[in-house]
């Protein structure tokens, strides 16, 4: 008989999870009501998965001429997306952030339900991430007839009426930095009417979008720029003075439908002041930027969930390969990564909820620690994100190099993740500019140290003692780096990424008392050891003359 191979099957996305369900334990309670929602999601995530296998080839297709020749710029997105909106809309993968009976805690409600189910619906998290981010935008610009026409539409569980929201902050002449903007708006009798090329539009079906442009007569520079609400479509379904150029062909998230468009006279409505609209903007990044962190480790357990369930079928030179003990070691080794991860993006989610429910006292400590924590988790989780989808599908051999495996597809999507909200770079610099304003370091040392003084059990007290070191190197080069800019800047990811693996470590160590105190197993503390064994501080100046014969 001739031999085929068995390929990786999926369990329930919820169970099998081996954080998510001590996490929900502990911040939310192991009897309420969402442990059975998410049970049940997890088999509709693994239901999903198998149609997202026979959608594979299905991507966005332009339509920009009917047969008349009339412009119709037309986007026809894959079956699964069609299917993904619905799902997305009941499940509330949006609206539950905005509910109130978890108060503080509907953030991790929202994001444990992305976690399990976002995963197998293509990407589907990218419209949503920017929705919820517009809603939050909205919500704080304080403008009522805004949020009264707008937000219920964001929010909504009714696939009927919910809406997606684009953002287009991307042009021409750059991504993170803003400030050359040259998309122009001119006022148009009471409104306004913007005119440009967006180059890099992400879910371009969406029915609205937040955009930059710059009012006429404003100054250069991103203070010049204002912050305007784009609904795209006409009472007909006609784009509104909207050209689809293209649509880009992408390394992986190629069933979003992300287009280059021409603003020729959009109506748009201004959101907040007709200047300095990037400040505006700011309760749009940090909420995008925990999607990004979250969407980095629900693609790294996914990754995963098939190596593992691969290594039980699969067999080599006389054995199965989770019965190797170097395979067995390199799994272990990204379970910790992912462990470690899944905490620090997980206490992304609860600060975010703090600081949209909190009281005042309690804010402004939450303000300062969120100021660093969110940007060094994005960039954090999303280099780990990178480097375990490849260690995933390199796990199941020639196969994970097979498209219509799909396992090539993990570690095409996850590439997204450092580049879309900030590259590493950038958010490394934003790190250092947080610190700047004070008390965001001092922050984060006392979020570090709260973790790190919960743990009693010997097996933890190597992942603290590491945690303590890389921080205080990080503390003690960061001061005296300060005298030095150039030095200061060049080391930026370096000293980012330690505060970010500190993090990680300290809030596993600290998840890890915990399940060893309330009988969820000592999983954990073996995660904290070894995450601690693969390095935490990355501090080591380069010689700049080096650098400057390198670069």
């Amino acid at each position: 008989m001739p031999f085929f191979q068995e390929p990786p099957r999926l369990g329930n996305q919820f169970d099998d999870d081996p954080l998510l369900p001590s996490w929900i334990a502990r911040h939310v309670g192991a009897d309420d009501p969402i442990v059975g929602e998410l049970r049940g999601l997890g088999e509709v995530a693994v239901e999903y998965y198998g149609k997202q296998l026979l959608d594979r080839e299905n991507e966005p297709v332009l339509t920009q001429w009917d047969a008349w020749g009339q412009r119709i710029d037309r986007i026809d997105v894959s079956p699964l997306w069609v299917e993904a909106q619905v799902l997305a809309a009941r499940h509330g993968m949006v609206a539950a952030a905005y509910e109130p009976r978890l108060g503080a805690y509907a953030r991790t409600h929202q994001f444990a339900i992305v976690h399990v189910l976002g995963p197998s619906l293509d990407v589907y998290s990218c419209p949503l991430a920017m929705t919820d981010g517009a809603a939050r935008t909205l919500l704080g610009s304080g403008d009522r007839a805004l949020i009264d026409r707008y937000v219920p539409r964001l929010t909504s569980r009714d696939p009927a009426v919910m809406w997606t929201s684009g953002q287009w902050m991307t042009e021409r002449t750059g991504g993170s930095d803003v400030s050359g903007s040259e998309t122009v708006a001119k006022r148009d009798g009471d409104g306004w009417r913007l005119y440009g090329t967006k180059w890099f539009t992400s879910a371009t079906t969406s029915e609205m979008a937040l955009t930059l442009a710059r009012p006429e007569g404003n100054g250069d520079g991103s203070r010049g720029l204002a912050l305007f609400l784009v609904e795209l479509r006409d009472a007909n379904g006609r784009l509104r003075n909207i050209a689809v150029n293209r649509l880009k062909d992408k390394l992986g998230t190629r069933k979003v439908p992300t287009a280059e468009l021409t603003l020729d006279g959009t109506p748009a409505t201004l959101v907040g002041s007709p200047s300095d609209g990037v400040r505006g903007i700011t309760p749009m990044l940090s909420v995008t930027r925990t999607w990004n962190a979250v969407c980095a480790v629900s693609g790294m357990r996914r990754g995963l969930a098939l190596a593992r369930d691969f290594a039980r079928r699969r067999k080599a030179f006389g054995a199965l390969l989770v019965d190797k003990p170097l395979h067995a070691d390199t799994l272990a080794g990204l379970e910790a990564e992912y462990a470690a991860a899944f905490c620090l993006a997980f206490r992304s989610v609860e600060l975010l909820g703090s600081l949209e429910q909190g009281a005042s006292a309690q804010r402004d400590a939450d303000e300062r620690l969120s100021r660093a924590l969110i940007p060094i988790a994005k960039l954090t989780t999303a280099k780990q994100a990178v480097a375990v989808a490849s260690e995933a599908i390199e796990s199941c051999g020639g196969a994970g190099y097979v498209e219509d495996t799909g396992l090539p597809r993990i570690l095409a999507d996850a590439q997204v993740l450092p580049i879309w909200e900030g590259t590493t770079n950038v958010l490394s610099l934003d790190t250092l500019r947080a610190l700047g304003k004070g008390g965001a370091l001092e922050a984060i040392r006392a979020e570090i140290e709260k973790n790190l003084a919960a743990a009693k059990d010997p097996g933890l007290a190597r992942p603290v003692e590491a945690t303590r070191s890389a921080l205080a190197h990080a503390t003690a080069w960061v001061t005296e780096a300060m005298t030095n800019p150039e030095r200061l800047e060049a080391g930026a990811r370096r000293f980012a990424l330690t505060l970010g693996r500190s993090l990680e470590l300290a809030l596993l160590v600290g998840h890890a008392q915990w399940c060893l105190d309330n009988g969820h197993g000592p999983r954990l503390g073996a995660a904290a050891r070894r995450f601690a064994q693969h390095g935490v501080d990355l501090i080591g100046d380069a010689p700049l003359d080096d650098t400057r014969l390198l670069a």
